[in-house]
């Protein structure tokens, strides 16, 4: 998931999001039409068929938006719908920041086009600094724009379709400038607890927790090595021992994941590719920005008593505080989660 930002010191970055938006909405064709044209593809009409029963189901029983979003559709032609590039210093785990006037300050930039995703990841890389270009295949406007299901998003299950839903819609009832924590987590803890509500409702049973646990557990792993990296880059070592302890934790990481993977996952192979891919600090910006808040958010939900308008009531109240005491709070929850 992404946020679509419309605002940029670059003008010429400014006309490629506009031109992609307009794109996007010049084609859209709305869900019900497209499943009703004898020419649609009845695997295409089955799953748009699924998201509109999922963009009920979210306004109806999950408290989100009741607007036009996810009822229009539109078919991209390729596999992301935009293409992310996080930069971060060589030595830093602390990513460059893009600050725009109406989502705030996050940790990359978004493009429509990846010949230009990676035109922009080559002009950071030339300078010295850590690169990763990611395809993202859906988005939020956060409700400036009806947003609309797209062919990316129909690549994955009914889970994620359904999830992802929830997900963006979240973004559009609740979304605090400059806390891409916050907002991710908030909208992950929506995603989940709206999965699991609706999957009950179709008399479905709970998803696999042991997939879910191995995504848990690689995401820890993750996030330890880039402690791990943290710890080195605060060491005050020269260039020279900091160049070579880098390349000595990451190789290290490869081989817990190998020893873990043998050991508890013997037969799962999911993040194979991504471990033998090069790893840098850019490449790790995105763990922990969608679940680090999730357990306290968990427990806000339980302390309202499941209530969704009690939950995002509760949600919006911490959102208003100042960021030093809005992660104080979720601190707190933490350990109620704990």
């Amino acid at each position: 998931m992404s946020l679509l930002l419309f605002a940029c010191s670059s003008l010429g970055y400014y006309a490629h999001v506009a031109h992609g938006q307009s794109e996007l909405v010049l084609h859209r064709r709305s869900v019900a039409k497209v499943i009703g044209d004898p020419a649609t593809d009845p695997k295409l009409a089955t799953r748009l068929e699924l998201a509109l029963q999922a963009r009920r189901y979210a306004s109806e029983h999950l408290g989100l938006p009741d607007n036009r979003s996810y009822t229009s559709y539109v078919e991209l032609h390729r596999p992301y719908v935009v293409w992310n590039v996080f930069v971060a210093p060589p030595y830093s785990v602390a990513p460059l920041q893009h600050c725009f006037p109406i989502a705030g300050c996050v940790a990359y930039r978004g493009y429509f086009d990846e010949a230009k995703a990676r035109r922009e990841a080559a002009r950071w890389q030339v300078q010295g600094d850590d690169v990763w270009v990611g395809g993202v295949p859906a988005y939020s406007t956060l409700g400036w724009f009806s947003d609309s299901v797209l062919s990316s998003m129909l690549r994955w299950d009914d889970d994620e379709l359904a999830g992802t839903i929830f997900h963006e819609l979240a973004h559009q009832l609740i979304y605090v400038k400059d806390d891409s924590a916050f907002n991710e987590s908030f909208a992950g803890f929506v995603q989940a607890e709206g999965l699991r509500a609706w999957r009950q409702s179709r008399g479905l049973p709970p998803s696999d927790v042991r997939s879910q646990a191995m995504d848990k557990a690689f995401t820890q792993m993750a996030l330890d090595l880039r402690d791990r990296l943290q710890t080195l880059y605060a060491s005050g070592v020269d260039q020279a021992a900091m160049a070579e302890g880098k390349q000595r934790e990451i190789e290290a990481f490869r081989m817990r994941y190998r020893q873990w993977r043998e050991q508890d996952w013997p037969n799962e192979h999911r993040y194979d590719a991504w471990v033998a891919a090069p790893i840098n600090n850019a490449r790790l910006l995105p763990f922990g920005l969608y679940d680090r808040w999730q357990p306290a958010f968990a427990a806000l939900f339980g302390q309202a008593g499941a209530d969704w308008s009690a939950f995002y009531a509760r949600v919006r109240e911490l959102g208003h505080l100042p960021q030093d005491q809005r992660e104080q709070a979720l601190q707190g929850l933490l350990h109620t989660a704990e």
